[in-house]
């Protein structure tokens, strides 16, 4: 069903996203420019971060969950509110902090009495139980509550008291993490890490977009997002982009830049002198399906190497780990992805 838009939005695209069994050119050329239409709307609202909404639009049609990383003010809130409107989907906000218990994101079961000398158990759902969850600077909670949220991204389902509650679908989370203050926080283990599809980092606007966003948002009205998607499009669009075929030129570029991060695997100097650690398989996973969705996103049939290349600093950036070497000299990972990559230019 296609959501009102009684500002026209859909009037370049009045068909939903097909679902499986039909043609599968017309199948991406009618997910391509529903998808396309998202972006627009979202950067219509937020300013600036047109590199940003593209990373996130590519999580969440891979299925996957994104880290946000940046200062505060450059409308990482305000991107993931809009993003819930503009695709239709349920979704719900929690604030981290360091005495936030487990039991706050999944909810609890608390002990009722509904008729007389009868006392039973009654789940109560926590925020987690929605489409698409901002966890805001999840560094701030202990490690015990972001095992909790990270086990329920990896698994879609919560378990309380000894029952498993699968979660809605689709289910999704963007995280937020503030670089710049660090004391009082809960640094995320690598191996937590590698549950985000991306960790996309957050910059500042341009002049002329900041220019665009004073004039804009300090007006005597605000500029409100408009429903472009739904929920269950969004779903079909994911099961879509499963379906775009990858050649074999693809498939080699993805393998020989993974491999090619590994210090024990790795011919680059660069690499055996400076990273202590390097990405694993699903790396290329994710490199795989976030190349599709790039695709998808593009009106394309098929990924191509320069998708690869595209999505390898958000890809890998959280996956890999530099030794006491490299702060010495001043290498930064962006220097040594930006060396992977050099050869797929």
């Amino acid at each position: 069903m296609i959501p009102s838009d009684p500002s026209g939005v859909l009037s370049r695209s009045s068909a939903s996203v097909p679902e499986e069994g039909t043609d599968l050119v017309r199948a991406i050329e009618i997910a391509g420019q529903r998808v396309r239409l998202v972006k627009e709307e979202l950067s219509r609202l937020v300013f600036g971060q047109e590199a940003v909404i593209e990373e996130v639009l590519v999580t969440l049609l891979s299925g996957g969950h994104a880290l946000l990383v940046g200062v505060p003010g450059l409308a990482k809130t305000r991107l993931v509110r809009a993003l819930g409107d503009v695709l239709g989907l349920d979704d719900k906000r929690v604030q981290f902090t360091p005495d936030l218990m487990p039991a706050d994101i999944l909810g609890t079961e608390i002990l009722e009495e509904p008729s007389p000398g009868r006392r039973a158990f009654r789940f109560i759902s926590g925020p987690v139980f929605c489409q698409l969850l901002m966890a805001d600077e999840i560094n701030r909670a202990s490690p015990r509550t972001q095992s909790a949220l990270l086990q329920a991204m990896e698994e879609r389902s919560v378990a309380v008291g000894g029952e498993s509650r699968a979660l809605p679908s689709p289910f999704h989370v963007l995280a937020t993490q503030n670089p710049l203050e660090q004391e009082g926080t809960y640094p995320l283990p690598e191996a937590q890490l590698d549950r985000f599809l991306m960790q996309i980092d957050v910059r500042y606007p341009d002049r002329d977009a900041e220019r665009k966003m004073l004039l804009t948002t300090t007006g005597p009205s605000d500029t409100q997002p408009r429903a472009v998607m739904t929920a269950d499009e969004l779903i079909a669009a994911e099961r879509l982009v499963r379906r775009l075929p990858v050649g074999e030129s693809v498939v080699e570029a993805i393998l020989s830049l993974v491999r090619s991060g590994r210090p024990e695997s790795s011919t680059e100097d660069l690499v055996t002198r400076y990273v202590a650690w390097g990405p694993g398989p699903r790396a290329s996973q994710a490199l795989m399906l976030a190349a599709r969705a790039r695709a998808l996103l593009e009106g394309r049939l098929a990924p191509s190497v320069d998708d690869v290349v595209a999505l390898a600093p958000p890809i890998l950036r959280h996956r890999m780990a530099l030794g006491f070497a490299a702060r010495a000299d001043g290498v930064t990972l962006d220097d040594v992805i930006e060396r992977l990559i050099a050869p797929l230019r």
